[in-house]
């Protein structure tokens, strides 16, 4: 992060222009498929064919919940549509980039909101699973210590 932090400040305040070659932008877009799809395994595909209608069920619940929020920020931030739903989409802030980047929509505004959202998950994310494992009770909660 501290790159990209860097990088945003300098180019704020006019030092430098941030923009990547097109060879360099389709090598990444490359090295990100192949290291998405070298994951996947026999065994995992085989996984994934068992739990297809859940995993369809969870896709269309989330995807129609990111939506609902999108449609929230459109109201809210006078924005368009698309702007608001890739702003508000799952998944990884390096897909997202790369699936805005041939659209129309305000690439910085959807990259601040992805990586808002990114640093929110690294800092609640830790003690918000560690509470929800002390309320179900997967984790014994030490000696002294109330709910």
């Amino acid at each position: 992060l501290v790159p990209m932090v860097v990088a945003t400040v300098l180019q704020d305040v006019g030092l430098v222009r941030v923009e990547l070659p097109q060879p360099l932008l389709v090598a990444s877009y490359v090295v990100v498929g192949w290291a998405i799809g070298l994951r996947f395994t026999r065994e995992a595909f085989r996984e994934a064919a068992r739990s297809l209608p859940a995993v369809l069920g969870s896709m269309a619940t989330l995807i129609a919940g990111c939506a609902a929020i999108g449609w929230a920020l459109t109201l809210v931030g006078h924005l368009d549509m698309l702007t608001a739903y890739f702003a508000t989409s799952p998944g990884g802030a390096d897909s997202i980039a790369i699936i805005t980047a041939g659209t129309s929509v305000d690439i910085p505004l959807v990259m601040a909101i992805q990586v808002g959202r990114f640093v929110a998950v690294l800092l609640l994310g830790p003690p918000l699973a560690r509470r929800a494992a002390q309320l179900t009770g997967a984790v014994q909660q030490p000696a002294g210590e109330s709910t």
